[in-house]
């Protein structure tokens, strides 16, 4: 029986595991991860206001492996012999015929002070961190902010920058208290959000403007205190810093015989094959793929591209062509707590929907539709 191993156990893993076993693909899948719960991290927005707890987002995933067949192995990867089909773990290697890459991503930790702020997108965690010290505070300046990977431009993750600091403002007029808090946004770019296209970004900054948000554009940051924010255009003082850095690839990397874009991610073809290899996929974060310099990181995007290498996974066990392909495709609802503002793209179509209430519950009612297959 053929051997497939994926490493990892987010959005792209149980997205390419669920579309293997439609491809009708009967091979014996391993799933290696530090993980058996799927963090459902896009609802951790809405912790602070108490929508949503911790552990209503994160889902074991026992049954969901028992449903389609999957044998778990808990171990963290710690490099990858793509000629020998070998992946490393702390628990030992593992060989295998196929083997997908679908780890994630870190953020660039490398701004001196980095850790004086919380980096939302690390985790359920880091939701949990920020709301408690909002909840500590009777007033201040609140700083929220993002940057990229300067070497891979596309690797950021900067809408729920956009979504932490609207609900933030949303919740603080809820509590009668915004009047005691300054909320800053800042990034080195003159317009954060451009891979949203430029309507959208006109938008939020009309809507920051709106809010009372005041913006520090256009600066590079020197680094982090544990109450400020220096950039090159100068300090902003803070008692609680939200900042999304740009993204890499995992650690491991650096142990392994893979190619590697500028930005430090493995370089795929577009249908998710790592380049120069026969039986090495990639799908997710973890990887840097042919594009539009707008194509996102996000779970939509990995979702889609592990589909493609699954069936191309599948074909080739199957004695089949490997010939599908992902679209590149954005699509994200930037929640303010009451309202949502839709942005689509898609080739050259570009849609931008206001902020409308409707969309707010939209975006909750897909949270509940994506995850009804891993309860």
């Amino acid at each position: 029986m053929s051997q497939i191993v994926i490493l990892g156990s987010g959005f792209a893993a149980l997205s390419a595991i669920r579309e293997l076993r439609r491809q009708g693909s009967n091979a014996e899948i391993t799933v290696i991860s530090p993980c058996d719960e799927l963090h459902y991290v896009p609802s951790s927005i809405w912790i602070p206001a108490g929508v949503r707890k911790a552990e209503n987002l994160r889902l074991p995933l026992r049954r969901f492996f028992e449903r389609h067949n999957v044998k778990f192995i808990k171990a963290a990867v710690t490099g990858l012999s793509a000629a020998e089909k070998r992946i490393d773990t702390d628990a030992g290697p593992v060989t295998a015929d196929q083997i997908l890459i679908a780890t994630g991503g870190r953020f660039i930790r490398k701004l001196p002070g980095i850790e004086n702020a919380i980096i939302p997108c690390e985790g359920i965690a880091a939701a949990e961190a920020m709301s408690a010290k909002l909840a500590g505070l009777d007033g201040g300046t609140i700083a929220i902010g993002m940057a990229t990977n300067p070497n891979e431009p596309g690797a950021m993750r900067g809408g729920p920058m956009f979504e932490y600091l609207f609900i933030l403002d949303t919740l603080l007029r809820r509590q009668g208290r915004r009047d005691r808090f300054k909320l800053v946004f800042f990034s080195p770019s003159d317009r954060p959000g451009a891979r949203l296209g430029e309507k959208a970004v006109d938008g939020l900054l009309v809507e920051m403007k709106r809010r009372g948000i005041e913006t520090r554009l256009g600066h590079m940051m020197v680094r982090i205190d544990p109450d400020r924010v220096v950039t090159e255009g100068g300090e902003i003082t803070a008692d609680l810093i939200l900042f999304q850095p740009g993204m890499t690839g995992p650690a491991w990397l650096a142990q392994s015989d893979l190619p590697l874009s500028p930005g430090g991610m493995v370089r795929a073809d577009a249908g998710c094959r790592v380049e120069g290899t026969d039986a090495i996929w990639v799908a997710g974060d973890a990887g840097s793929y042919p594009g539009p310099d707008w194509m996102p990181k996000q779970a939509h995007q990995a979702d889609l591209q592990a589909k493609a290498a699954a069936a191309n996974i599948a074909a080739v066990l199957q004695g089949r062509s490997p010939d599908a392909t992902f679209v590149a495709e954005l699509i994200c609802i930037m929640d303010s707590l009451d309202k949502g503002m839709l942005v689509f793209r898609r080739g050259k179509l570009n849609i931008v929907l206001p902020a409308l209430r409707p969309l707010h519950w939209v975006k909750r009612m897909f949270e509940r539709h994506y995850l009804r297959a891993f309860r």
